[in-house]
């Protein structure tokens, strides 16, 4: 009786364990690289037949990485240990390399399938050959076969059929980039995930590991390329003692397929050169920079180039000397070109001395230079003409520079979207600016045919995301905003995909394949960006938040330093109506639409109500597509933003034993957060523009917690990010 007890008692505690283990907390660190052993016999059984030896030829450093991944990767997910060789007697083996570096590769007749895909593109196929079956990763390059290899790992992470394998893929961008927005003194620019990644102080002698494992984040997702340092550029990074600590990321990240890059502050040769200008017509500057570039590149052989932001917010640049921005870019590619790297010149410019439209000035500077950039310059041009709003229309300079490379420039962190504490998938908004039609070469001239080179025939191709990574210990400090990092990387690469299959890839990857956890958190998460929306802007209205800061809502900013840096100069609310009149009479920055675009929005019964108040001024009792007027419609879609919120925490609630309890926890806490801050835009913004249209919230809603004044005098300190 007493063994009984026992062998019970042994039991019990052996199911607890087991449970404990299954159910573990977890941090979050591993982002969707998480592998565990998959939960499907059926799945397990037919992986471990064909996937438990894997021959990879060759010992590039690249190479490396693959057979190192794999051998972790594979351990993980099948629950054994897995054999890295370059021969096997088996026959079911996984084969990874090139026809140059893999004699089996080149001996199994791919070279059709592999002249498709170019240099980082790749072949997954299902082989039989000499009595054997293979599993085979193919590439023209060793960085093909590592993307090629993530490639397979996430149809094991997703548990996909891999039993008569067909793919064929390659990037439709080039240049696919992260920017930092990181200062050197470890602050990040509109960063709420912590401090910066890179510790510059112990560089170039001591590597993180948190560099190898952003480095194998990036690459399962096809980022090819970093921007180290803010656009608000510092001219010490391009100092030696930098360059070296830049030497030291730039190695770490080669076997990666990472290329770095850094800002170039355009008073550099005054600065650190200590000339007398940064005219980039003159000589000693022509010279000096072609100098910096050498030096770099003795550094860092595969140094990709320079982003430079110029002319805007205060930032110094060529317009100092009476140039334009085509000199400025084209002294820098100039001394770039021999080496093979690239200006990324953003086209985020405005001036509070012009008195037009702020939505207008980059197409007014920019459009008439079109043509004169050399052949390695993009112009970097971010998704809407105001800054990242959430939600603009497509910037009008898409499509209307067919001369000259556009690079997209997304922004991953939420600055205006509720920043490190509210969760909002931004994928379903990066796909609403890449599905727009520009009408630039009649319909279907979408920004994703622009961004990829295929409407105007570009040589350089690029995708830009303003990163939302610290080192907070899960990288982002919502562990929702991964999502964001993750569809970035995915689109850059294929900008076809769905944001539905990025959001049920990524679920799966980063917290189960239960099957209602993942159509419930995937549904939760295809209403969160326009949730936000809701209760922050809807129908067009942009620009409101809080001053400085950007956190909360503002509409009643006004008497800044500049115009366009308030709130009022964008809604323009009075007691007759609201919105800013963008048509012929207003600013009329609709002109700089294509013609079917402006008949469309021109008028508002045919205007997306999305951007309704973006180009047209209304009287509050307008009757919108509800039937409501325009005041009940802007309560109903405030209230409707905070009711979303709170049906989101109801999903999640739902979702309590599905994941592990401190993510679990975590997100719990931020959408309590999230909900008290969709009431306060809600209540703020009501409340304020309640003083001009002199209307009562409809009956029905819920109102406002506080008075006007309250929520005025509310002044957050220390928000991070600044």
């Amino acid at each position: 009786m007493i063994r009984t007890k026992s062998f019970l008692s042994l039991l019990l505690l052996t199911a607890l364990l087991s449970l404990q283990l299954t159910t573990r907390a977890e941090d979050g660190y591993r982002l969707w690289q998480r592998y565990d052993q998959l939960p499907s016999k059926n799945h397990l059984k037919q992986y471990r037949q064909s996937l438990g030896e894997v021959m990879v030829q060759g010992s590039s450093p690249t190479l490396t990485v693959v057979k190192e991944e794999l051998q972790t990767a594979l351990g993980g997910l099948l629950g054994q240990p897995v054999t890295i060789t370059e021969n096997s007697r088996k026959k079911e083996i996984l084969v990874a390399g090139t026809p140059a570096s893999s004699a089996l590769i080149k001996g199994l007749n791919l070279e059709a399938d592999l002249q498709k895909v170019g240099k980082e593109g790749y072949v997954l196929v299902s082989k039989k050959a000499g009595g054997k079956k293979y599993t085979v990763i193919a590439a023209n390059t060793d960085l093909g076969v590592l993307y090629g290899s993530f490639h397979l790992l996430r149809l094991l992470q997703t548990q996909q059929d891999i039993s008569n394998l067909q793919v064929s893929n390659s990037p439709k961008v080039q240049h696919r980039i992260l920017n930092h927005w990181d200062n050197l003194d470890r602050t990040v620019e509109r960063g709420y995930a912590g401090f910066s990644l890179w510790d510059w102080h112990k560089l170039p002698q001591y590597i993180d590991q948190r560099y190898l494992d952003y480095a194998r984040a990036n690459a399962s997702i096809g980022i090819n390329g970093t921007v180290l340092t803010n656009v608000n550029a510092n001219s010490l990074v391009l100092t030696p003692d930098y360059l070296r600590k830049v030497k030291a990321l730039a190695d770490t990240f080669r076997p990666y397929g990472i290329r770095v890059y850094l800002t170039a502050r355009f008073s550099s040769p005054i600065e650190i050169g200590k000339l007398k200008t940064a005219d980039p017509l003159n000589p000693e500057v022509i010279a000096w920079w072609k100098n910096k570039v050498d030096e770099i590149y003795r550094y860092i052989p595969d140094f990709g180039g320079f982003l430079v932001k110029a002319n805007s917010e205060g930032q110094p640049g060529p317009q100092n000397y009476n140039r334009s921005h085509a000199d400025g870019a084209n002294l820098l590619a100039q001394a770039l070109a021999p080496k093979g790297g690239i200006v990324m010149w953003r086209a985020f410019v405005y001036d509070n001395n012009v008195p037009e439209d702020r939505a207008k000035q980059a197409y007014t500077e920019f459009k008439p230079l079109d043509g004169t950039f050399k052949q390695n310059v993009m112009v970097q041009v971010k998704n809407g003409a105001i800054d990242f709003q959430p939600r603009e229309p497509f910037h009008p300079l898409f499509g209307a520079m067919p001369k000259t490379p556009l690079m997209m420039e997304f922004q991953i962190t939420q600055e205006y979207l509720g920043q490190g504490t509210n969760l909002a998938y931004l994928a379903p908004m990066f796909k609403e600016t890449l599905a727009a039609d520009t009408y630039a070469n009649g319909k279907g001239s979408t920004v994703a045919k622009v961004i990829d080179g295929s409407l105007h025939n570009y040589s350089l191709t690029g995708m830009a995301g303003v990163s939302n990574i610290g080192n907070d210990r899960n990288w982002t400090s919502h562990p929702f905003g991964q999502a964001n990092w993750y569809a970035f990387g995915r689109l850059a690469w294929d900008h076809s995909l769905t944001s539905e299959e990025i959001a049920e890839e990524w679920i799966k990857m980063t917290f189960s394949h239960d099957p209602g956890f993942v159509a419930q958190v995937k549904n939760m998460m295809m209403g969160s960006r326009e949730t936000v929306v809701n209760y922050m802007t809807p129908l067009g209205l942009h620009h409101i938040m809080g001053w400085d800061h950007h956190y909360g809502p503002g509409p009643w900013i006004k008497d800044k330093p500049r115009a366009d840096w308030t709130s009022v100069y964008y809604h323009r609310a009075t007691e007759k109506g609201i919105g800013f009149d963008r048509t012929k009479t207003g600013s009329n920055a609709l002109a700089q639409y294509a013609p079917d675009i402006q008949a469309q929005w021109g008028n508002p019964a045919t205007c997306p109500e999305e951007f309704l108040l973006w180009f047209h001024h209304l009287p509050w009792d307008y009757k919108t597509k509800s039937g409501r007027t325009l005041w009940n419609e802007l309560c109903y879609r405030y209230s409707g933003g905070v009711d979303s919120v709170r049906a989101m925490q109801k999903t999640w609630n739902t979702q309590q034993g599905k994941v592990d309890k401190e993510r679990f926890k975590q997100v719990q806490m931020l959408l309590t957060m999230q909900e008290q801050d969709a009431k306060m835009w809600r209540d703020a913004c009501l409340l304020y523009f309640q003083t001009f249209s002199k209307r009562p919230i409809p009956q029905e809603l819920e109102k406002p917690a506080n008075t006007l004044e309250y929520y005025m005098s509310l002044d957050p300190k220390f928000v991070p990010g600044i």
